[in-house]
């Protein structure tokens, strides 16, 4: 708890230092000339500058306490979201805060391509395929009917809005965002078919719900909208983002495994995700679609070609993006919202709450009546015909549908859609306060709560990712084995000699395993470190000089990472 208040002292302290940077006046505006009086720069470029840089230094204290926020939310066992839209709403109150915003056309492009390229790259199409069924009642019904009853709310509420305005918020505010959901389940160890649903529907609803979103601002801009105009159009740029999404990954992957060089790779795939993006939305494609299918297209291909040693720091820069994204997100919406709750009315600030409560109350609701009775469907159907899974998973219980149906926590697409509506759209204002509120209400709500539910429910389904990772291992390292030349050359008598010692332990029963496993990564660890320090050591009394030192280092990190035995034991010493 000593740790949490820190954290939160860290964050406030930062409000207050932005704020300090914006109306403090800073030295760089002036110096002193040489009889000693005070002169003020006058150039209206220099001005831009120093402002540019104030405003530098505000976002970078910002993130900084979110920073400290994220932190105090893994110190506190809650998704960090939770923390952030905590800060979001805080920055929101503060006086003097920073007026920062992005081009509305480039906030999809910034926020969701990455977001969507991380999720399209792990997730499982085995999982989509074994999971079907609820993934099209969550992605395609249970967005229709939240983008629906949204809108209904939000006309009834407000019926000076236009239906294409309150559609758009009722997609807005349809996705579900796995990020929080996944954060306080995974820890738990739930039922692989649970992860396996909320991740897949947070991959695939952000396209659903996106495409609806696309319509709805087209059709305020146009004046218009036609379903039978926009039919055709629609349809060919939905199969037209499917076909340019597999030919771009392809594309993609024969150019990633040309590349050697670590930083080149990692900066040719972020170039690539915006550049896939951009192309979709250039040609009239949906940049949605065509993300998605780019990144599960490259997952497929990559790991044959894309060499460990890449891949290593990759998956650590693109953990970091998606982590700074969700931050920079929580930031900007927060500093949108100052000015909408500044210059709000009184009657009109209470009008937008009220509005903003009915959409979460809504948003909530339509899941749990949605899925609950898709559940309750699908337990009479097994009921009725037995239940024949492809492989060992959970039954569909009312414990496994309630824990899908709770984690429907908004996050960052939802702020990103709201970020991207153009300048003078119909309700921006409210729209954008109404999207922030559902985030923070979610998370607050359903978020803080999950964990204990699921603790309270006690889902167990034998865990056969770990069944299978064990499997998996056993059939690898066979595999290296048996091609091994048949000469006792000093050589390939070490790497037998490993390959044994890590299959032997695999086939030991479970106690002495766990055991095994412990024991040697606690003695590998001693070994390495006393090595560092040796290494350190060496550095420090001059015997070796930097390059030496970094080499060397360099060495012992890949000896840590790659420590024989901790990725065979580490299901049986979780």
């Amino acid at each position: 708890m000593r740790h949490v208040c820190s954290c939160v002292f860290v964050f406030v302290l930062g409000l207050v230092s932005a704020t300090a940077f914006r109306s403090a006046p800073t030295s760089l505006t002036k110096f002193v000339s040489r009889n000693g009086h005070e002169e003020h720069f006058h150039s209206r470029r220099g001005g831009a500058i120093l402002s540019a840089v104030r405003e530098l230094e505000q976002v970078l204290v910002l993130f900084v306490a979110a920073v400290a926020l994220a932190a105090a939310a893994r110190r506190a066992g809650a998704p960090y979201p939770v923390f952030l839209a905590i800060g979001g709403a805080l920055l929101a109150l503060v006086p003097g805060a920073p007026r920062l915003s992005l081009p509305p056309e480039l906030v999809l492009a910034l926020f969701v391509a990455p977001i969507l390229v991380d999720a399209g790259y792990d997730a499982s199409l085995r999982d989509l395929r074994d999971n079907w069924a609820p993934l099209v009642g969550l992605v395609v019904v249970a967005v229709g009917l939240t983008t629906a009853a949204v809108a209904i709310v939000a006309h009834a509420l407000v019926p000076g809005m236009p239906w294409a305005a309150a559609i758009a918020l009722g997609a807005i505010v349809a996705p579900p965002d796995a990020v929080a959901a996944t954060a306080v389940l995974r820890p738990l160890r739930p039922p692989q078919r649970i992860l396996g649903i909320l991740e897949g529907e947070s991959l695939l609803n952000d396209a659903s719900a996106l495409l609806i979103y696309r319509l709805a601002v087209g059709a305020v801009t146009a004046g218009s909208f036609s379903l039978q105009a926009v039919a055709p159009a629609f349809l060919l740029a939905v199969l037209g983002s499917l076909a340019a999404g597999l030919a771009l990954g392809w594309l993609a992957e024969r150019i990633l495994e040309r590349v050697q060089h670590i930083p080149t790779a990692i900066i040719l795939q972020f170039v690539g995700t915006f550049a896939v993006w951009l192309v979709a939305e250039h040609i009239g494609l949906s940049g949605v679609l065509t993300t998605v299918c780019f990144a599960m297209t490259l997952a497929r291909l990559a790991p044959a070609s894309v060499p460990a040693r890449i891949r290593i720091p990759t998956n650590a820069v693109w953990a970091t993006m998606v982590f700074a994204l969700n931050i920079f997100a929580f930031i900007f919406i927060g500093l949108q919202l100052r000015p909408i709750v500044v210059e709000l009315a009184p009657p009109a600030r209470a009008q937008y709450l009220l509005v903003a409560a009915a959409v979460l109350a809504t948003v909530i609701l339509v899941r749990v009546v949605w899925h609950m009775s898709f559940n309750a469907a699908v337990r009479w159907r097994d009921r009725r015909f037995g239940f024949h899974p492809p492989r060992p998973m959970l039954r569909p219980t009312v414990g496994s549908g309630l824990v899908i149906a709770w984690a429907g926590m908004r996050g960052i697409v939802t702020l990103a859609a709201a970020l991207a509506l153009p300048e003078g759209f119909p309700a921006r204002d409210l729209i954008v306060l109404t999207a922030f509120l559902v985030v923070l209400g979610t998370l607050l709500i359903q978020g803080l709560t999950l964990k204990p539910l699921l603790g309270a429910l006690k889902l167990r389904d034998g865990d056969p990712v770990a069944q299978e990772e064990l499997r998996a291992r056993r059939g690898m390292l066979e595999a290296a084995l048996s091609q091994l030349p048949a000469d006792r050359s000093p050589a390939v008598d070490l790497v037998r000699k490993e390959l044994k010692v890590r299959l032997g332990q695999l086939h030991r029963g479970a106690r002495l395993h766990a055991s095994f496993g412990a024991d040697y990564e606690g003695e590998y660890g001693k070994a390495l470190r006393a090595a560092r320090q040796s290494l350190l050591a060496m550095r420090d009394s001059g015997d070796i000089g930097d390059d030496a030192f970094h080499a060397l280092e360099n060495d012992l990190d890949w000896m840590e990472v790659s420590d024989p035995l901790r990725a065979a034991n580490a299901d049986a010493t979780r």
